[in-house]
Formats: structure tokens, C-alpha cells, sequence
């Protein structure tokens, strides 16, 4: 009999509505494989927990995205519970989210990242910064561009809005250049896209609207360049256990050369998503990359 996979989307976070469309088109994909699927949108745990009982999926495929969703959150729940899930684990989502965290661990591996320093927006707004403008802000925890913004005059300061003074952010030295991603897939990186927004910067309306930003895979970059942003991505997904499926950000520049921006281990699986387009330029599907998640699904093994 083939596998039970609960399609868990929606949730908590900012990136609601992306994971709504994951979790759809997902779902869709796993029905074509054969799976049988059930689809559930998390706007309540305990209801979640009831519908976990009654199902007994084989598999929960986790196409939440943001806070609670892929920073560790569910993870450790479905540890506790003992289903397997598709995605990174714990300790790999919970660092994963941590901007900060993830350049600790990148400079450990010697992978350049921008400088940058850590505060809270009440301390920020108290004391300023020493970071000399052009910066960005841009929350510690949170993704899909949700809440950046490019600093270039003391005027884009008025646009800085966040609920609550002790919401923690990273003040960034901005790098300019090409914006760049490499999906990895069970340890091996798929290729480098550059996004270029027809305007602005690549944030979360660029990445979500069609027509508003071209994506050129593969991207036209020094073959050097090219190369280290693929191993850049390999050793990063690696140093944090990632399982399965990856997709790091950088910038590009001659003068400062590559620079990681971060990590997303639960990366969207949208029509207008990266991984499944990177997956699709090396000859792959969409329905075989839901299956190669679903087949990796695993969760931490209680030792008794």
C-alpha cells in the first residue's frame, strides 16, 4: 500500500499564504505519485495533534515556511511524536533561521559574510549604529525578505517598522551585486540562478508576483565564482545536517567576491519557487522532487 502523506501548510507565520500554495501544488504532486494525501492547514495545534491520531500518516510533509514552521519548532514536535517529516530536523531549522547563528557557522567554515552587527530595534532606535550607509535591517529570525530594508539615507530610516521595540535585528553592511542562489539536493548542489528584480531589490513582492523578476539559470557569472557558489552551498548544508533539499543565498561582486546572505532549509515550492526550477534545469520534475522528499522523511529516533 502506498505511503499516507499529511500536507501540512498555512501556519503562523508571515509567509502564510506562500505556504498555502506549497503545500497545494505539493499536494497535487504527491497525488500524481500515488501517495495518499491528506491536506491540512495549521491554524490550530491541538486540532493538528487530533488530526495526527485519527490519520496516522506515514509521512508529514512540512510545507510550512517562516517562524514556527521551519525554525525548529515543528520539528521538535514531530520528534516528540515520532512521525517522520520531509525537510531538515531541529538543530538544522533552528540554526538555519538564525541569521546570526548561520554566519557563525559560515565563518567557522571560512565562507565570507557580510559584517554586521546585532541588536534590538528599541536599542537601535536609542543608540543608532556604528555601520556606515549604505546597511540593511532585516530581522534576525524571519525569511522570504519579510521585514528588510536597504538603508542608503538617513530618510529610509522613517520606513523601519516592526511590532514591539525588543524585536531583534541585524544591521548589515549592504553588498552590492548579483543576487545569486544554489539549491542543494541530498548533498549535492543543482546549479547558481541569479534573480533580477525589474525593480527595487529581490524582496518578498519580487519574489512572489509573476513577471516582476528574471531569473537566469544558470547564472552568468565568472566560472570561478560559479563554482564556489556551488561548493559554498554543499559545505553549509553539510556543516548543518540538512536534510534533503537546501537553498543558500549571496551576493556577487568583483571587489568583495562571494558573500553569503543565508540559509533556507524548508526552501518554497511555489510555481514560482527556485529549487523546483533548479531541479527542472538538471532534467527533474516537480512530482519527483516531492517524491525524493517524501522518501527522505525521517525524524530524531527516541534511543530506549
Amino acid at each position: 500500500m502506498s505511503k499516507k502523506v499529511l500536507v501540512l501548510s498555512g501556519g503562523f507565520s508571515a509567509e502564510r499564504e506562500v505556504s498555502l500554495v506549497s503545500g497545494s501544488k505539493a499536494a497535487e504532486a504527491l497525488r500524481s505519485c500515488g501517495y495518499r494525501v491528506i491536506e491540512h492547514d495549521l491554524a490550530d495545534v491541538p486540532a493538528f495533534i487530533r488530526v495526527l491520531e485519527q490519520e496516522k500518516p506515514d509521512v508529514v510533509f512540512n510545507a510550512l515556511h517562516g517562524n514556527w514552521g521551519e525554525d525548529g519548532e515543528i520539528q521538535g514536535l514531530l520528534d516528540l511524536l515520532q512521525i517522520p517529516y520531509t525537510h531538515s530536523g531541529l538543530k538544522a531549522s533552528a540554526i538555519g533561521m538564525d541569521k546570526e547563528l548561520t554566519k557563525l557557522v559560515c565563518r567557522s567554515l571560512g565562507l565570507k559574510v557580510a559584517a554586521d552587527e546585532k541588536t534590538t530595534l528599541y536599542d537601535f532606535r536609542d543608540k543608532g549604529t556604528s555601520m556606515a550607509m549604505p546597511y540593511v535591517i532585516k530581522p534576525v529570525c524571519d525569511g522570504s525578505s519579510v521585514g528588510v530594508y536597504i538603508i542608503r539615507t538617513p530618510a529610509d530610516l522613517a520606513a523601519i517598522d516592526y511590532s514591539g521595540g525588543d524585536h531583534e535585528i541585524l544591521v548589515e553592511k549592504y553588498i552590492e551585486g548579483r543576487e545569486l542562489t544554489v539549491a542543494v539536493l541530498n548533498g549535492r548542489a543543482l546549479t547558481v540562478t541569479e534573480m533580477r528584480p525589474k525593480s527595487g531589490f529581490y524582496d518578498y513582492k519580487a519574489k512572489y508576483t509573476e513577471g516582476m523578476t528574471d531569473h537566469i539559470i544558470p547564472a552568468e557569472i565568472p566560472a570561478a565564482a560559479f563554482d564556489t557558489a556551488l561548493r559554498y552551498a554543499e559545505r553549509l548544508h553539510r556543516a548543518l545536517g540538512c536534510n534533503t533539499v537546501s537553498r543558500t543565498d549571496m551576493r556577487y561582486n568583483e571587489k568583495d567576491g562571494l558573500v553569503v546572505l543565508e540559509i533556507n532549509t524548508n526552501p518554497g515550492l511555489t510555481p514560482l519557487s527556485l529549487v523546483p526550477e533548479q531541479f527542472k534545469h538538471t532534467g527533474g520534475s516537480y512530482e519527483e522532487l516531492c517524491r525524493i522528499l517524501v522518501e527522505n522523511a525521517r525524524c530524531r529516533k527516541m534511543s530506549r
